[in-house]
């Protein structure tokens, strides 16, 4: 019997009651929301969605083509970095977009989050960054939501701990919300072609309210976010 088992066996004993069974109560949608709201949106129309939403998050949110990507991330290097970049190791992505001269090239050279190099390593070079610049799944375009899961050339951390993040998405890769992302996901999940221990959906920078209802942007994790959106990919 699993630890899972164990624990769902104990409350039910606890609180005096048998345990809920799925095949006996299955779930049954009152509605049909997920699936139909923002449905029937072409990538233009999401695009302009995602990008009405992106104030609401506090997300710089830019356009280019894939010729005009190099000169758009000089742009927030030049910036943002301050000399300190770090770059995921991802050579698909990297290929993809055709990024790998503008990497190979760039000046001063920037850091990457190292597969293998354990996590001290890695937080502490993401910590010590004053910019990254990574790669997103998907673009949930109603909450102006990227999704991005930890992989070894990516982790969690990366995104979270650079003061400026920038993040590089496909127009073709925006979807009406996080229910088709995870349509996405699922299958990929299940086959064992994505391997991953989380995936981050990540709307914008933090917000926090003290209790003067004063709002305070960034103060947990990078101080502003940019989503720049590859439209002719």
């Amino acid at each position: 019997m699993t630890d899972r088992e164990v624990f769902l066996d104990y409350l039910a004993a606890k609180s005096g009651r048998p345990r809920h069974q799925l095949k006996d109560h299955p779930l049954k949608p009152i509605n049909d929301l997920p699936e139909s709201t923002l449905s029937g949106h072409a990538q233009d129309e999401l695009l302009e969605i995602a990008r009405k939403n992106a104030s609401a998050v506090h997300v710089d949110f830019q356009t280019t083509d894939k010729a005009g990507l190099p000169v758009a991330l000089d742009k927030f290097i030049a910036a943002k970095a301050n000399g300190k970049l770090i770059l995921p190791t991802d050579d698909e992505n990297y290929q993809a977009f055709g990024l790998e001269i503008w990497r190979d090239s760039l000046y001063p050279k920037p850091s990457f989050w190292i597969p293998g190099a354990g996590r001290e390593v890695n937080i502490d070079t993401a910590n010590h960054s004053e910019a990254a610049i990574g790669f997103a799944d998907m673009l949930c375009a109603e909450s102006c939501t990227i999704t991005a899961p930890t992989t070894p050339g990516q982790g969690r951390a990366f995104h979270f701990l650079p003061v400026h993040y920038l993040s590089i998405i496909r127009k073709s890769r925006i979807v009406a919300r996080s229910r088709q992302a995870m349509d996405y996901y699922e299958p990929r999940l299940k086959s064992g072609e994505l391997k991953t221990s989380n995936i981050n959906f990540i709307s914008g920078t933090s917000s926090t309210g003290d209790i003067e209802m004063v709002l305070v942007v960034g103060v947990h994790g990078p101080l502003d976010m940019t989503y720049l959106v590859v439209e002719d990919m």
